[in-house]
């Protein structure tokens, strides 16, 4: 499949050099997938960054335009959608469609992936130093870790969760035994005293920073991405650390972000577009993104040009009974988006 990636590419290549515009998340693609795909197609690739998805979908309501390739994740593509802002794909310009996991096919935000194919996911866990925890009798494979003041007793100051509402609302649901995507009003109060109940034990609320936070052992238990705590891992092992970072999955189980690969309507370039999406999906390529960054990843065929270690790891690679626990996160109406704001100042406030 890779020999026709280049021969289809190999004929682009003969017109004059071509541009990619790809709008994607900060270090979210192998810098040598990017010089292979732009050497077998004869073009050139344009990143341009965003950091958030209110970021992304701000600046593409705003009127942004000019972009091939977009990687959304899922709740901004169910948004997109609505918005009538997505190129319909053209099924048969994306042979490589097949290597994807039927698991991450078919999602509720665009069924049958008329619109979408997978890229990669992340999974909101909890970030360890193993060598405290261990010494103190901590478990930390369950969300009691960062809600329960009994345990938080023995870790007090030394914890962070994400300074995001609807991350922290959705690993407080699933600690009650709930969806994630829970919006009765009852049960998003009952999260959210759990949250203000944990609150005077935490360190910070933080999003930026606890990746060195953790490295350094400034902070024993971080609420945030798998691939942040990847790299969290690797530093510490790095610096030579006198204690071990490790990431979990919850037993309760997590919020998973699925980002796609997607293409809008206003695209200059829709065939190197569909190009681009089909090379990602070749499985070597697929797999330079979880060997740099630990991303998970929703191609079945990446598998056996992934690193082995980190294809023990559950939190990238999770088995049927973990994935079966793990949701990602819906599109909010805007009642409900107002509701939990107001929460969240409440919780913020106080």
């Amino acid at each position: 499949m890779a020999s026709m990636v280049l021969m289809a590419c190999a004929q682009m290549a003969t017109a004059a050099e071509q541009t990619l515009h790809l709008f994607n998340w900060n270090d979210y693609i192998a810098e040598a997938t990017v010089a292979d795909f732009e050497k077998a197609c004869g073009c050139k690739v344009v990143q341009d960054y965003y950091s958030s998805t209110e970021e992304m979908m701000a600046k593409l309501q705003a009127g942004a335009t000019g972009y091939d390739v977009v990687i959304p994740t899922q709740n901004a593509v169910q948004a997109l959608i609505k918005q009538n802002y997505l190129e319909p794909l053209d099924k048969k310009a994306l042979p490589n469609i097949k290597n994807a996991d039927a698991g991450f096919l078919n999602r509720s935000y665009d069924k049958g992936n008329t619109y979408s194919v997978p890229y990669a996911f992340t999974t909101t866990l909890l970030g360890y130093n193993e060598t405290k925890l261990a010494a103190l009798g901590v478990n930390p494979g369950d969300w009691s870790v960062i809600f329960d003041p009994k345990v938080l007793e023995k870790i007090r100051g030394k914890v962070t969760v994400m300074d995001d509402a609807e991350e922290l609302f959705g690993a407080a649901l699933k600690y009650l035994g709930y969806s994630a995507n829970d919006r009765d009003e009852k049960h998003l109060r009952e999260a959210q005293q759990t949250i203000m109940k944990a609150k005077p034990y935490w360190a910070t609320f933080n999003s930026s920073s606890y990746i060195k936070e953790l490295t350094v052992g400034n902070i024993w238990v971080a609420h945030g991405y798998s691939s942040d705590m990847m790299q969290a891992r690797n530093d510490a092992k790095a610096a030579g650390r006198d204690f071990s970072i490790n990431l979990v999955l919850p037993k309760q189980g997590a919020v998973l972000a699925l980002d796609n690969m997607v293409i809008p309507k206003s695209a200059p370039n829709k065939k190197l577009a569909h190009q681009f999406i089909n090379f990602m999906m070749d499985g070597k390529n697929a797999a330079g993104l979880t060997n740099e960054i630990g991303a998970g990843n929703p191609n079945a065929t990446a598998v056996a040009f992934i690193n082995p270690e980190i294809k023990k790891l559950t939190a990238i690679f999770p088995d049927s009974a973990t994935l079966a626990k793990l949701e990602t996160l819906e599109a909010t109406s805007a009642k409900d988006r107002r509701l939990i704001n107001k929460m969240w100042t409440e919780i913020k406030i106080k």
